[in-house]
């Protein structure tokens, strides 16, 4: 979890007077998670954060998705998409799959993004290149190649990008956070974590912005809506707790290794509800004298596997057609593995150099067009290297 953070102006005790210069009081908003019995921020605003002047229905940018029918691994290219002139990190979003708990989206975004919340859960947005600020109710976060970002439930941010940014979002139905096996009873991180506090950044000052009738996109559980209000949400003159916008730079990551091959858990970075997020990082591989160092054959019987590859070479797939942003899906029910020849060639390694984001979802994948997520249609037959599409 986050740690306590205390962010601008705030008065010594909650809920009690708080002016400001001009003599009238600050509006308190308490941002609380669980029925506010868990983590929770308390804000204080300018003006009223409830002055809304207009509510209006908006269609949604999310697309149609359909069942892993004939059951098969999958092969998307982002690498090969094309964004229009003008795409933002927000409504550009491509949907590439998802199921009841889950979205997850591509987007190659140049433009400054509107004010968006989503209220439906939290978000987990991966820089695979450029750069950005994220600007939000709590301050801003400067970002770049390899961050990690969490969006917290009902967050009002924009992303204002510094050229082109590669954004890799994960969208949740609840809430996302470091596994609970790393955290203590109370919260810190645990010795044995790959991370710690001191690789998570927060807002570390307010972010004032002046406006009236400003439009704020509102994802909820019933759609979209698009709010205008009398004055900008980014009023905050200080804040203090524990829930709030996080980054921590996949590069920060320590590796967990051993003699003979490790399993995925110990890659775990992140959790939500029926997903688990990984981080493969470069790292020493194993040194049992015997060791095979790529991944054995194996069938994880109780979810889907969704391999994002950012960066290096990954060595388990050479031959496959993989390559940078692209994205493997291997579901349950197919038993998966390195390409044929992998596991002889990697004898002998001391290290990998190879980056990548592993979704791991407990409930089946759908999926978008192919067309549009530019699916390649050889990578379920790349194991025999023959079969109805192949070549």
């Amino acid at each position: 979890m986050p740690y306590y953070r205390r962010v601008g102006q705030i008065p010594s005790k909650r809920h009690t007077t708080f002016r400001s210069p001009d003599g009238s009081l600050y509006a308190e908003e308490l941002m609380g998670v669980e029925g506010f019995s868990s983590d929770s921020a308390l804000l204080y605003h300018r003006y009223p954060p409830t002055a809304i002047v207009d509510a209006v229905a908006v269609d949604d940018f999310r697309t149609p998705l359909a069942p892993n029918r004939p059951l098969k691994p999958r092969h998307l290219r982002t690498q090969e998409m094309q964004w229009a002139e003008g795409t933002d990190a927000v409504t550009g979003r491509r949907t590439l799959l998802g199921n009841a708990d889950v979205t997850i989206s591509f987007v190659v975004a140049a433009a400054p993004s509107p004010l968006y919340r989503n209220a439906v859960g939290d978000e987990l947005l991966y820089v695979q290149g450029g750069a950005a600020t994220i600007e939000t109710i709590y301050g801003a976060l400067a970002v770049t190649d390899g961050d990690y970002v969490v969006i917290p439930t009902s967050t009002t941010y924009r992303v204002l990008p510094e050229g082109d940014l590669r954004l890799y979002t994960v969208e949740a139905t609840g809430h996302i956070g470091p596994p609970k096996r790393y955290l203590s009873t109370r919260g810190q991180f645990l010795e044995h974590s790959p991370y710690c506090e001191r690789d998570q950044r927060g807002p570390t000052e307010p972010l004032l912005v002046e406006g009236t009738d400003v439009d704020v996109l509102v994802r909820h559980r019933s759609g979209l809506t698009r709010y205008t209000y009398a004055q900008h949400p980014f009023d905050v003159v200080g804040w203090d707790g524990c829930l709030y916008p996080w980054a921590f730079h996949i590069g920060d990551f320590e590796p967990i290794t051993g003699r003979i091959h490790q399993p995925p858990p110990v890659h775990q970075t992140f959790e939500g509800p029926n997903f688990v997020v990984c981080s493969f990082v470069p790292r020493k591989v194993d040194y049992h004298p015997d060791a095979v160092p790529v991944p054995y054959n194996h069938a994880n019987v109780d979810s889907d596997e969704l391999m994002f590859y950012v960066g290096g070479d990954y060595e388990a797939r050479k031959g496959s057609g993989i390559g940078i942003g692209s994205l493997s899906l291997h579901p349950a029910g197919f038993t998966h593995g390195p390409q044929p020849g992998a596991a002889e060639a990697s004898l002998g390694a001391e290290r990998f150099d190879e980056t990548a984001v592993m979704v791991d979802t407990f409930r089946p994948l759908d999926l978008a067009d192919p067309e549009t997520t530019h699916e390649d249609p050889r990578y379920a037959w790349s194991w025999a290297r023959r079969g109805p599409d192949w070549d």
